[in-house]
């Protein structure tokens, strides 16, 4: 009999490691906490940044409205500013990618198109050991689109620098990525901030990528974490996880429109969590299927895989997140690609999608 798989390495994944181990002491201890921190005074927002976006458009944050859709651009120059984000693991090195001026060129500190904005928000979390950086390839085609996209970096699963919790500093879980999304819409309220009049606070997305799926998953899809600022989810291959406690998918819970992409070739995290994971989920859901695909690879290299998260991901958001007449029309077509993938919106995954190999750490 086959050795069952292990999603990470034994001990080191940030969210086994932790919630595993500690059980539902540490769970209720980490709940209260987010009820503190988030919900009822979060700690002082602190950006640091020596090349804070600056705007032509002359708007405030407190006037800027935006211009009809029709009149914004089809793709914008993407800016970047660095700031620390201030969570209850500690602060977190955050970079922010946000349209650009027309003809600005983008890149560090490019001038803010807030004539268009304010956008919506766009949360990223990594996956275990990966920098967030290595999603570049999905998340600038995402701010070209007309999002703030936001990557965190947590500590504990960073491979540059360290790749285990300093003393003191507890791994990310819910309550940080609560937090990355508090600071921000905050920010975005406030005068003289890198992100001062970018975001539209009432529209916010949370990605995220293996255990950076799961992260995103529970705070869109889980009684015990659920954030009701969250209005849609994108799991790059995720999964439900059992140790975080409460229960996904309750009945009387507000469902959370969701996206779930799967290579059909992960081993790492197996098509069964996908599939575990849509199959319950109630609709608005989309799965796309990449076939042959593995753990990794559509969302970190360039390729035909790649294109097609890209493309159905940014319909995806369109749809949901912008209510654009034809986008769910065009994640249909863009996720249907003869030996590449195969997209549903039906109430079950694709038919012949894998689901031999079980899911660890799945409720």
């Amino acid at each position: 009999m086959a050795p069952a798989l292990r999603r990470r390495p034994p001990g080191q994944s940030w969210l086994r490691r932790v919630l595993a181990a500690a059980g539902a002491a540490v769970l209720v201890a980490v709940v209260a906490l987010v009820a503190t921190t988030v919900g009822g005074g979060s700690p002082p927002r602190r950006a640091s940044s020596t090349t804070r976006p600056s705007s032509t458009a002359g708007s405030s944050p407190s006037t800027t409205t935006g211009t009809a859709a029709a009149t914004a651009p089809t793709s914008y120059p993407v800016g970047t500013v660095s700031m620390q984000l201030p969570t209850p693991g500690g602060e977190l090195p955050t970079v922010v990618r946000y349209p650009a001026v027309a003809g600005s060129g983008g890149g560090p500190g490019a001038p803010a198109d807030l004539r268009h904005g304010p956008y919506p928000l766009i949360v990223f979390s990594q996956g275990f050991h990966i920098s967030p950086e290595a999603y570049r390839g999905i998340l600038e085609p995402w701010a070209a689109a007309g999002y703030v996209v936001v990557d965190p970096t947590y500590p504990a699963d960073d491979p540059v620098g360290r790749t285990t919790t300093p003393p003191g500093q507890r791994p990310a879980g819910p309550s940080e990525l609560d937090a990355v999304i508090a600071d921000l819409q905050a920010d975005s309220r406030a005068p003289n901030t890198p992100v001062s009049g970018l975001i539209d606070g009432a529209k916010v997305a949370v990605a995220g990528h293996s255990d950076g799926g799961d992260l995103s998953l529970a705070v869109a899809d889980n009684s015990a974490w659920k954030n009701p600022a969250v209005k849609a989810a994108i799991i790059l291959s995720g999964a439900e996880y059992a140790p975080l406690g409460g229960s996904y998918f309750p009945a009387g819970m507000a469902p959370v429109p969701m996206l779930v992409t799967q290579g059909t070739a992960d081993t790492v995290n197996p098509p069964s969590c996908s599939v575990q994971l849509y199959d319950a989920a109630p609709p608005p859901k989309y799965y796309l299927s990449l076939l042959g695909a593995t753990h990794r690879h559509p969302y970190g290299f360039p390729g035909p895989d790649q294109t097609a998260v890209i493309s159905v991901s940014t319909d995806f958001l369109n749809a949901v997140l912008r209510s654009e007449p034809g986008a769910r029309a065009a994640m249909a077509a863009a996720g249907s690609v003869p030996g590449v993938a195969v997209f549903t919106s039906a109430a079950t995954a694709p038919p012949g999608t894998p689901t031999n190999l079980a899911c660890p750490g799945a409720p």
